[in-house]
C-alpha cells in the first residue's frame, strides 16, 4: 500500500470547511450566540445585587424600613435568573437544530469529495479508516462548536464583565483578577500548543488500529483458513499497544496541566481575600464586596478550570478534522476537465493510439501500445497474469489515466468527456462482484437506477438469476450481506451480469464473466450472453480459453505488448505462438513455465482435472474446463 502525499492542511482549512457547512444556517448560530452573550452578562450582573442585598441586611438598624428594599433586590435577582434561564433553553433548542444541520452537511461532502477520488486512492486506503474520517469531520464540529458556544464565548464575556464591576469598585483587585485570569489562559494555551503534536499522534494511531481492525474483519475468512488468527492478533496488539502509549503520554500531560491549574486557582483566591481583608480593615469596602468576590472568582475559576479541557478539545477536534481535511483538499486524481462534454456513442469504435502507462512510475505497464476495435467488433483479451489486461479496460474506463498517448471512442478522446457519460456507455460484468448490503432487486437496479421491478426481474430471468431467487425466502427482496457475503461468487457472478443487461451499454466489458459458474450455469447463461452482445462492441477479458472460440478476434498480449493477433483457429494454427502453448497447457491440466517477452513470469499450478462447483473468481491465473472445447 503506497503512501499518499496529502496538501499541507492549516487550521484556516478547516475552518474553510466548517464555514461551507455553516453558511446555509448561519442565522441560527447567530441566535445562538446572541443568547449565551445575554445569558453571561446577565450571570455578570446578578451578584451585584447580591452585594446590595447583604450589605443592606448588615448595615439595617431597623428591618421594617429594609424590608421593601431586599423585597424588591430578591425581584430583581429573580428577573435575571428569568432571563438567564430563557437564554439558555433558547440556546439549548437552536443549537440543537444548528449542530444536527451542519453536521448532516459536512458529512454530505465528505462523502461527495471523498467518492470521487480515484481507484488509486481507494486502492491505497483502508476503508475503515475512510469510514472513521468521514464521521471524525462531523463528530470534530460538533465538538468544536459545542466549546466555543458554551465555553469560550461565556468565559470571555465573564472576563470582560468582571474586569469592569471590579475597575469601578476597586481597580487594584480588578487588575489582580484579571491579570491572573490572563496569566491562567496562557498557560493553559501554551500547553495545549505543545501537546497538538501528541493528540495528533493518538488520533493517526486511533485511524490505524480501526483500519487494521476492519481490514482483520473484512478478510476474517482468510485468516481462519489459513490458521493465521495467531499472527493477526499479535499484529493488533501491536498497533494498539502503540496507540496505548501515545494515549498515556497526552493524559499524562493533561494530568499536569490540572495540577498547575489548581495551584493557580488556591493562589489567587488567597491573594484576592489577603487584599480585600485590608480593603475592609479600613472600612473601604463593605462585607458585601466578599459575597461579590467570592461569585466572580467561583465563576471564572469554573470557566477558567474547563478552559484546559476546550483547548485541548479544540485540538483534538482540529486533529480529528485534519484527517478528513486532507482528503477533501486533495486534488482528484481523475476528474472532468473544464470543458468537458458528454460523450455520444454512435457507433462504439474504440481506439487505443500510443498509449503509455506505469504504476507510479516504476512499473511500467504499456508503452506506445496501439489496440483498434471496430465497431460492433467481439474481441477477447489474452494473456499471462500481469500482461495488462485488466489495465486495458481500467483506462478505457478512466480508472487510470495514461502518461501517454490518447484513448478515443468514436474518435473522440475519453479524456475529453465527462466520466459520468463514458461510464453510462460502458457496461461491464467484473470477475469479483460486489455486492451492496441492500436487496436483490436494489442490486440488480443498480445497472439502471430508473428500472421498473418488472424490468429487473427479466434481466434476472435473462441472467438465470431466478434459478437461485426463486428458492429466497425474501425473494428479491433479500438481503444479499455486506459484499454479497450470502451469495456464492457464481450467484454474485450472475446479479452482474443481470445488472449488464439492465444498463444495456452500447459497448460491453466482460472480465471473465463466467469464471465463477459451474459448467451447468455457464451453459446456461451463454444464451443470454449473447443476447447482451448482439449489437454492441465487446471486450472480453479470458481467463478460460475456452470461453473466447467465437470471438470475432482474439489479441494475445504479453508484457503490455500485443503478440498475436487474429481468429481461434487461425491463433492455433501458429504452432510457436503463445496463444497455441497456452491452450496446449489448459488442454492438458496444467500451465507450466512460459516464455513470452522480458516481463513474462515463470509460473506452474495444477488444475483440477474435474469439473468444480466453484472456480475462486479472485484469481488472474488461467483456469482449465474440464474439456477445452466447453463453452462458446
Amino acid at each position: 500500500m503506497e503512501k499518499i502525499m496529502y496538501p499541507k492542511v492549516r487550521l484556516r482549512d478547516i475552518l474553510k470547511t466548517f464555514w461551507k457547512a455553516i453558511r446555509p444556517y448561519q442565522w441560527l448560530l447567530f441566535i445562538v450566540v446572541v443568547s449565551i452573550v445575554i445569558v453571561n452578562i446577565a450571570e455578570v450582573i446578578t451578584p451585584l445585587y447580591y452585594k446590595r442585598f447583604f450589605d443592606t441586611i448588615i448595615s439595617a438598624t431597623d428591618k421594617s424600613a429594609v424590608e421593601h428594599s431586599l423585597v424588591q433586590t430578591i425581584f430583581l435577582i429573580f428577573g435575571l435568573n428569568g432571563i438567564v434561564w430563557l437564554g439558555y433553553r433558547v440556546a439549548t433548542f437552536v443549537e440543537n437544530r444548528f449542530l444536527t444541520k451542519v453536521s448532516a452537511i459536512l458529512r454530505q461532502n465528505a462523502f461527495d469529495y471523498l467518492l470521487r477520488h480515484s481507484y488509486s486512492f481507494f486502492s491505497n486506503n483502508f476503508t475503515g479508516a475512510l469510514v472513521q474520517r468521514v464521521n471524525r469531520l462531523a463528530r470534530s464540529f460538533d465538538r468544536l462548536s459545542d466549546k466555543v458556544i458554551w465555553n469560550v464565548i461565556p468565559l470571555f464575556v465573564k472576563i470582560v464583565g468582571v474586569g469592569v464591576v471590579l475597575y469601578f469598585l476597586k481597580p487594584l483587585v480588578a487588575g489582580v483578577m484579571l491579570g491572573w485570569a490572563i496569566l491562567f489562559i496562557l498557560f493553559n494555551y501554551a500547553v495545549s500548543v505543545w501537546k497538538l503534536k501528541y493528540d495528533i499522534r493518538v488520533s493517526e494511531a486511533d485511524s490505524r488500529t480501526t483500519g487494521v481492525l476492519a481490514d482483520d474483519i473484512t478478510n476474517h475468512h482468510s485468516i481462519q483458513l489459513f490458521t493465521r488468527v495467531e499472527s493477526e492478533t499479535s499484529l493488533f496488539r501491536e498497533v494498539t499497544e502503540a496507540q496505548a502509549s501515545s494515549h498515556k503520554i497526552s493524559l499524562d500531560i493533561s494530568a499536569f496541566v490540572e495540577a498547575v491549574q489548581a495551584l493557580l486557582i488556591v493562589t489567587i483566591e488567597f491573594a484576592i481575600f489577603y487584599l480585600a481583608i485590608g480593603y475592609w480593615t479600613h472600612d473601604i469596602v463593605t462585607v458585601g464586596f466578599f459575597v461579590l468576590l467570592q461569585a466572580y472568582i467561583l465563576g471564572l475559576t469554573h470557566r477558567l478550570w474547563e478552559f484546559s479541557r476546550v483547548i485541548r478539545d479544540i485540538y483534538e477536534s482540529y486533529a480529528d478534522a485534519k484527517e478528513m481535511v486532507e482528503i477533501m483538499t486533495l486534488p482528484h486524481e481523475i476528474r472532468d476537465r473544464r470543458g468537458a462534454q458528454a460523450l455520444s456513442v454512435q457507433s462504439g469504435e474504440v481506439s487505443f493510439k500510443d498509449v503509455s502507462f506505469s504504476f507510479n512510475q516504476t512499473r511500467e505497464v504499456f508503452t506506445d501500445f496501439n489496440l483498434t476495435i471496430a465497431s460492433g467488433e467481439k474481441i477477447a483479451l489474452v494473456g499471462p497474469s500481469g500482461a495488462g489486461k485488466s489495465t486495458i479496460v481500467k483506462l478505457l474506463l478512466r480508472l487510470h489515466e495514461p502518461s501517454e498517448g490518447a484513448i478515443t471512442v468514436d474518435g473522440t478522446a475519453i479524456g475529453d468527456v465527462t466520466l459520468e457519460s463514458l461510464r453510462d456507455a460502458i457496461a461491464l460484468v467484473p470477475q469479483d462482484t460486489l455486492l451492496f448490503h441492500r436487496s436483490l432487486m436494489d442490486n440488480i437496479r443498480y445497472g439502471r437506477e430508473n428500472a421498473t421491478d418488472e424490468e429487473v426481474r427479466q434481466a434476472a430471468t435473462l441472467a438465470h438469476c431466478d434459478d437461485f431467487i426463486d428458492n429466497l425466502q425474501g425473494g428479491f427482496e433479500t438481503f444479499v450481506g455486506e459484499r454479497g457475503i450470502k451469495l456464492s461468487g457464481g450467484e454474485r457472478q450472475r446479479v452482474a451480469i443481470a445488472r449488464a443487461i439492465l444498463k444495456n451499454a452500447p459497448i460491453l466489458v466482460l472480465d471473465e464473466a463466467t469464471s465463477s459458474l459451474d459448467s451447468h450455469s455457464e451453459m446456461l447463461i451463454q444464451d443470454a450472453l449473447d443476447t447482451l452482445m448482439k449489437g454492441k462492441t465487446v471486450i472480453v477479458i479470458a481467463h478460460r480459453l475456452s470461453t473466447i472460440r467465437k470471438m470475432d478476434r482474439i489479441v494475445v498480449i504479453d508484457g503490455g505488448k500485443i503478440v498475436e493477433t487474429g481468429t481461434h483457429d487461425g491463433l492455433l494454427a501458429n504452432e510457436g505462438g503463445l496463444y497455441k502453448k497456452l491452450w496446449m497447457l489448459q488442454a492438458g491440466g496444467f500451465i507450466q513455465d512460459t516464455e513470452g517477452n522480458t516481463n513474462s513470469r515463470k509460473r506452474s499450478r495444477l488444475l483440477s482435472q474435474k469439473d468444480e462447483e466453484e472456480v475462486p473468481a479472485e484469481t488472474d491465473e488461467f483456469t482449465s474446463p474440464t474439456h477445452p472445447t466447453e463453452g462458446l
